[in-house]
């Protein structure tokens, strides 16, 4: 597939439910672990063409959550930390105050942290046509981010450089509803609409499966210059599904600048390691 893209390299990453599926935390903590060494051993196999995001436990396992991240990001030399966008039973998001010294050990190390939706193991499908993936994947990362945003995760910890996967979901579509809107609630964050939107525009997006003439001009107008990554969403999403993506993007008008960000160029600043390795392949 990524001959086909012609992509250079990908950035692995163990999608939903991730090591969390695993109910006893010290099996879950072997299984992040596991995941993590796989990882770095293909990435070592083929640096040019592979790196990786690291796994970890459920978040509340504070201690086995912080032991991996230090392991991944000082052994194996993760290029970052995937986390879902909830933990545990019920809607505890990203926000949740348990989950606060995970996020100040992240920022201390300026990690590229990768976001992706998941779901409740009880959640209750639209109809049999709809897994969740298909359609409230969106809705469920425009929630984490809003709850990101609202909790003071983004503001607290600024060292983090957060993307969100699909194109953001709904924040680029509804963050400035909700910016106008929470400065007049009787209880307000102490944030003006504007400062609302500039902290929603620190994330980055990538563009899995969510690439057409509708959600791009929504994406680009809002994010900020530089933080449209591509993505695929290989091998969860059929080939031909990536393929019609990826071709509404490369037909999508923008300069040529931005294509270059959405490219490569983007990814080249979160991740400098693949600049040296790319440059090395050149040689």
């Amino acid at each position: 597939m990524a001959r086909r893209m012609k992509v250079t390299t990908t950035i692995l990453s163990v999608t939903a439910p991730g090591p969390g599926i695993e109910p006893d935390p010290t099996k879950a903590a072997a299984l992040a672990r596991s995941c993590n060494e796989s990882a770095a051993a293909i990435r070592d196999a083929q640096p040019r063409q592979y790196g990786f995001f690291a796994s970890v436990p459920s978040l509340f396992d504070t201690a086995a959550v912080l032991k991996e991240i230090d392991y991944a990001c000082t052994t194996l030399h993760a290029d970052g930390v995937t986390l879902f966008t909830r933990y545990g039973k019920g809607s505890n998001y990203l926000g949740n105050a348990d989950f606060r010294p995970i996020w100040a050990d992240l920022s201390r190390r300026g990690a590229v942290v990768f976001i992706h939706p998941t779901h409740p193991v009880d959640t209750q499908l639209i109809n049999t046509w709809l897994p969740q993936p298909m359609f409230d994947y969106p809705h469920e990362t425009g929630r984490a981010a809003m709850d990101l945003l609202t909790s003071g995760i983004l503001q607290d910890y600024p060292g983090c450089k957060i993307i969100l996967s699909h194109a953001g979901g709904t924040l680029p579509y509804l963050i400035h509803r909700a910016a106008t809107m929470l400065p007049l609630m009787p209880r307000t964050l102490g944030l003006s609409t504007e400062e609302l939107v500039e902290s929603a525009r620190t994330f980055y997006f990538d563009t899995a499966i969510s690439s057409n003439p509708v959600t791009l001009k929504a994406l680009f107008e809002f994010a900020a210059p530089g933080h449209v990554l591509f993505g695929s969403d290989f091998p969860n999403a059929p080939p031909d599904a990536i393929q019609r993506f990826t071709d509404f993007l490369e037909a999508y008008e923008l300069p040529e600048e931005t294509k270059r960000q959405v490219h490569s160029g983007a990814a080249l600043e979160l991740f400098p390691r693949l600049k040296g390795v790319l440059d090395k392949a050149k040689l």
